[in-house]
Parts: C-alpha cells; structure tokens; sequence
C-alpha cells in the first residue's frame, strides 16, 4: 500500500509540474533552461516551497498599455501557483539608464524623477499582479551601499570582449560612438540584483537577453544556483506590424474605459487573436487551442474577436462592464448605426476642440479644407455623437468622440488621458 501511495504521489508531483510548464511556456519564445526550470518546480511542488520570480522595472516611462503587461501577466500566471514575486524598482540603475537598444548614451534620469516615475508604475502594475504575493523592492538598498573595493571585485565577473559581444555595444564601437564606462555597469547590476534576491526566475523581453543572462554567470560566481531565463515576445499593436506604443496610436491601454478597451480590441487584426490570446490573457492553453481549431474550420473571426474583447475588458474593469461593453459595441457598431472599420485617431493635448481636428481630416481625405469643414458644418453635414455639429469651436468631452461628415465619412477621436 505505501509503495502505490508513493507512486501516486509522484505522479501528482509530475502532473502539477507539467501543468505549471505548460502555463509557464504559453506565449514564451525561449527559456533558459527548461530542464533546470522543470527540476526548480518539482523542488518547490516536493518542498511546498515558493520560487522567487524576479521582474525588473527601469521607471524611465511610467504609462503602460497592454503591451507593456506581456511579462506581467505571465508573472501573474505564475502568482496563480503560489510562486512569489520580486518587482525590482531600479531606482539607483534608473539614473545611469539601460543601455539595451540604444545608439548613444542616454540621459540620466534624476531623483525626483524616478521616484515619480515608480509611483506611477506601482499604481499601474497592481491591476495584473497580486498585491499580496508581490514584494516591491528598490536597487538602490543595496547598489548605493557598495563601496569602490565591491564594484571592482563585482566588474572583475566580466570582460570587455564580452560586454562588446551585445550587439548595441558592438555597434556603436564600430561606428566609433562614444561608450560611457558606466554604461558597462549596467548588466552588471541587473545581475547583481539576482544575487541579493537569490532570484529562481527572471522574466524580459528579448531585449534583456544579455542582462539577464549575466545574472546567471554572476549568481554562479558566487555559489547559487542559477536563475531561469524566460523571455516574452513584444506584442504588435492595432495595425499589425509596428510594436504596441502609445506614440504610434496603437495601442490599449490599461486605465482606458471598458467601451474604449472592448472596441480597439475588435479592431485587432484576424492574424493576431491567437497570439493576443496567448500574451494578454489568462486563459487555458488547451481553450487556445479549441479557438485555434475553430478558425482553422473557417468560423468568422469576428466570433472569436468577441471572445478576446470580453476577457481583455474583464481583466481590467470586471465580467459585468465587460459584459455591458459588448452590449454596447453590438448595439452601437454592429446595427449599422457605425461602421466597425472608421479610422481611429488618438488626439494630441491641443487637439480638444472640433476646428483642431481639422488637419486630421484632411489627410484622411475626408475634407479638403478647413473652409470646406466650416461649409458643411452650416449645412448640417457633420455630427458629434449622433448629434448635429452647429459650432467649429465645439470642444471634444467625451472619451471617445465619433465625427460623421456627410453622408459616409465616419471618424473616431480619442480624448488623450489626463
């Protein structure tokens, strides 16, 4: 009997790893090493000990969208399982600026500003993860109090042939670009912050391949074991091509309203539902792979954008707005009253009242001038919400703002946030 009980409680134990590797691997592109990470989580499953998952926030653009919670939600998966996680607030690397990308040395953020910077990050991040299973740490606890001795024993881990091998470093040697030494410091404390957490996992976009990477050389430096490195894809905005960014306009963001949030994302191209199932939502592998086969057997896409739209929306503002802004997108775009594909433009901070937007139509090649604008305006041609435009000084007030010009031009203005 105690040799079944043991063989049944074994087989648990693979069950539950291989259920977590499979939450783990949805949506990743690469992880290193999945064996080592696999042998972390039966330990954990054997010991009823947590691992620590180590996330890393340099707060140089506190305003986050969608795209942005690519890793946090995949650490948020793993807050599902009882692991814990690190948020590392880099406010003392925050000054010196992440390297990674960039073609020459980027300005040094102050105090003041990344203290800002993380005050806003922190009210934005707790809308994915578990507050009461995440612990907000600051590097400087710990980088500040280095003394010269430690930064050189620290920067003796590494060389510069191999720091040159990152292929923004290499680059700008070869264009003969300056380098700041400091810069070289960089991966070197996003290592260090591994090492003072005894991080199990690190999660970053392929971008950070090379700073979490050196984590791992430098906690086996010092005796500990190795943390996994998991990196996320970057997710392709609303058009389909560009990576999601604010400045480009295609993007959701996280504090938009429930009506905004569910309309852009139906406007998400068909190509895509899958892999914004897979990056931006909780839901099962095995529930991707059934909406895979559904569109494989030629169902409307359409269908399967609802389904992606309502768990987007849930996420953020709950099942019942959720629901209420689907009755409110099939109400409003799919009667007829409103074409679904209007063009959609994000206003600039000058751009609240209606005779502003003016520029916009004409490059859309709705009006041919603001003459003609303030023509069709007198003759009733344009409306606001349904509603007839008498004034070209109107202001915009509502979060999303509707222009119909004549008979079949229809546009769709988004107020900035405040």
């Amino acid at each position: 009997m105690g040799q079944i009980n043991c063989g049944t409680a074994i087989q648990e134990v693979e069950t539950q790893i291989e259920e977590q590797l499979k939450i783990i691997k949805k949506g990743t592109l690469e992880i290193i090493q999945e064996d080592e990470l696999a042998t972390k989580l039966r330990r954990s499953i054997t010991k009823n000990q947590p691992l620590t998952i180590k996330l890393g926030l340099d707060p140089s653009a506190p305003d986050i969208h969608i795209g942005h919670t690519v890793v946090l939600r995949k650490v948020r998966q793993m807050q599902e399982f009882g692991h814990r996680a690190v948020i590392i607030i880099g406010d003392f690397t925050g000054k010196i600026g992440d390297p990674t990308g960039r073609s020459k040395t980027r300005k040094q953020l102050t105090k003041k500003q990344v203290q800002e910077n993380a005050a806003t990050y922190m009210e934005q991040i707790f809308k994915v993860l578990d507050r009461e299973k995440t612990q907000v740490l600051f590097n400087s606890e710990w980088l500040a109090k280095l003394n010269f001795e430690e930064v050189i024993h620290l920067a003796a881990n590494t060389t510069v042939a191999r720091l040159l091998e990152r292929e923004d470093f290499s680059n700008r040697y070869k264009r003969q670009e300056p380098i700041g030494l400091h810069e070289f410091f960089y991966p070197l404390m996003q290592a260090y912050d591994s090492v003072q957490i005894h991080a199990d996992i690190e999660l970053g976009g392929t971008d950070q391949t090379f700073n979490i990477l050196m984590g791992r050389t430098l906690q086996k430096s010092v005796g500990q074991e190795a943390q996994i490195a998991i990196f996320m894809p970057l997710l392709e905005g609303l058009d389909g091509v560009e990576k999601m960014s604010k400045s480009l306009g295609n993007y959701i963001g996280v504090d938009e309203s429930p009506e905004v949030m569910f309309k852009k994302t139906m406007e998400v191209p068909d190509n895509l539902i899958l892999r914004y199932f897979e990056l931006v939502t909780d839901m099962h592998p095995d529930e991707i792979d059934m909406l895979s086969d559904r569109l494989s057997a030629n169902e409307n896409p359409r269908n399967i954008k609802l389904l992606l739209a309502e768990n987007i929306t849930s996420l953020y503002h709950g099942a019942d707005k959720a629901k209420k802004a689907k009755e409110y997108f099939l109400s409003v775009f799919s009667a007829g009253k409103l074409p679904e594909d209007m063009p959609h433009i994000v206003c600039l901070d000058g751009e609240r009242i209606l005779l502003n937007l003016v520029p916009h139509l004409i490059s859309k090649g709705i009006i041919s001038s603001g003459s003609e604008f303030r023509r069709l305006i007198k003759q009733g041609g344009v409306t606001m919400n349904e509603e007839r435009v008498t004034d070209a000084d109107a202001p915009l007030t509502a979060p999303e703002t509707v222009l119909k010009i004549g008979k079949k031009n229809f546009i769709c203005f988004e107020l900035p946030e405040n």
